[in-house]
């Protein structure tokens, strides 16, 4: 599990921060932008004036260092899973090229100004000291440059480990909010979907396999796998737009609301409970359909053909020759056996129905996980992307050793030792 959430984890991440068009670049071309509208000449000066980019040195730095970029990749890297210190409150100066001792403010303490002391040692490493003389156990600082002058400018700074082995997934740059805090109501609506998506396959899946295969070759079977593979052919995100154009008013019937998690938020909080769960399922239907589809009909031809398989084995005609009633040689010895694949699948169903689907949500006008990924992807938010794919990959991970342990319970010849 680790080896694979760290391969995963390191690929994205690498990606991420070496693809064009991220943070700094956009925030750099909105400043420019903004710097053009304000007037051609003005715009053009500024531009000319940075060699092409509007901001002055010290705030491409100040942008580096907010957006991670000031350190290298593996830094990065490290920092965000949070086994390497983190740099918070920076505060900038200046030590003169004659000095090698300057007093900085850094705050206040008990309600008073804090001031330390900053001293540089003959290899120019920087000591912090508090005014009674001891080392800063909060404290620290660096130099980022030497002037010509011999002038240092320096920084200085408090440490933290913070990353997601704390819990800390880190701030939204879309948002100002952190990841965790965004995720939250998001990730409640997808599962929400999923979940009622899911066990709906199942409920009717199975008994509907069962059938099909005990009816194999009836009228019932043959107009049931024209829908099921007719269901199968249609991506879920098309089905909800042709359930919307059939259900959600308009030239057909106004049977269902055109989309939204409920209702709106100064309907909502008037509701009382009831009328809450009513309008909640009402408005869930065409989502889940359109969630459910593909997965329906997946179990459906699993089940049957799973079935199918078992029935024509030799240890079935066995039962059958000692004098075993159908039922129970259908229902106790062959659907075991064929029980197994549906279980094994168990894990990559739940992992795929709880992340989300970014179409299905935009078709239906629900913000849910999958939309807010996909949107903090065009965004170049980093902290959110970096932050759905930790929760997939857990995911994926935990439905790994469910779909193990599913295997486990239903086929006797695996055992855990």
């Amino acid at each position: 599990m680790i080896p694979t959430f760290l391969g995963s984890t390191i690929l994205v991440f690498t990606i991420l921060q070496l693809a064009p068009g991220g943070p700094l670049e956009q925030t750099i071309m909105q400043l420019q932008m903004g710097g053009m509208s304000g007037g051609a000449e003005g715009g053009s000066a500024a531009t000319d004036m940075m060699g092409g980019s509007v901001l002055p040195e010290s705030a491409m730095k100040e942008l580096k260092r907010f957006y991670g970029f000031d350190k290298p990749i593996y830094q990065r890297y490290l920092i965000w899973l949070g086994i390497w210190p983190r740099e918070i409150k920076h505060r900038d100066f200046t030590i003169p090229s004659n000095k090698n001792q300057v007093e900085k403010r850094v705050g206040k303490r008990d309600g008073q100004i804090w001031r330390v002391d900053v001293s540089m040692n003959d290899k120019g490493q920087l000591s912090v000291f508090e005014k009674d003389g001891t080392a800063s156990p909060v404290w620290h600082a660096s130099i980022d440059e030497t002037t010509e002058n011999g002038t240092h400018e320096a920084v200085i700074f408090q440490q933290e480990y913070s990353g997601i082995l704390t819990g800390n997934l880190g701030k939204s740059y879309t948002y100002a909010k952190p990841v965790t805090e965004v995720m939250r109501p998001r990730f409640k609506v997808s599962l929400f979907f999923g979940l009622i998506g899911y066990f709906l396959s199942y409920l009717v899946c199975i008994p509907l396999g069962i059938k099909k295969a005990l009816k194999h070759g009836s009228s019932f079977d043959f107009l049931s796998s024209v829908v099921i593979f007719v269901a199968y052919s249609i991506p879920g995100w098309a089905l909800g737009g042709v359930l919307l154009v059939l259900f959600g008013g308009g030239s057909f019937w106004n049977i269902f609301p055109l989309g939204g998690f409920h209702a709106p938020m100064e309907v909502w909080e008037t509701m009382s409970l009831l009328e809450k769960i009513i309008n909640q399922a009402h408005h869930a239907i065409l989502p889940v359909i359109a969630w459910s589809i593909t997965s329906f009909a997946t179990l459906t031809v699993l089940m049957k053909n799973s079935l199918l398989e078992n029935l024509s084995q030799d240890y079935i005609r066995t039962a059958f020759a000692k004098g075993l009633s159908e039922k129970r040689v259908v229902w106790v010895h062959a659907m075991r056996n064929s029980i197994i694949p549906i279980a094994s699948g168990i894990g990559y169903i739940i992992a795929v129905v709880i992340s989300g689907s970014y179409f299905i949500e935009r078709v239906f006008n629900i913000d849910g996980f999958g939309r807010m990924a996909y949107q903090a992807i065009l965004d170049r938010d980093y902290p959110i992307t970096l932050g759905f794919l930790v929760i997939v990959v857990l995911i994926r991970l935990a439905a790994n050793i469910l779909s193990d342990l599913a295997l486990a319970t239903t086929d006797p010849r695996i055992r855990f030792k």
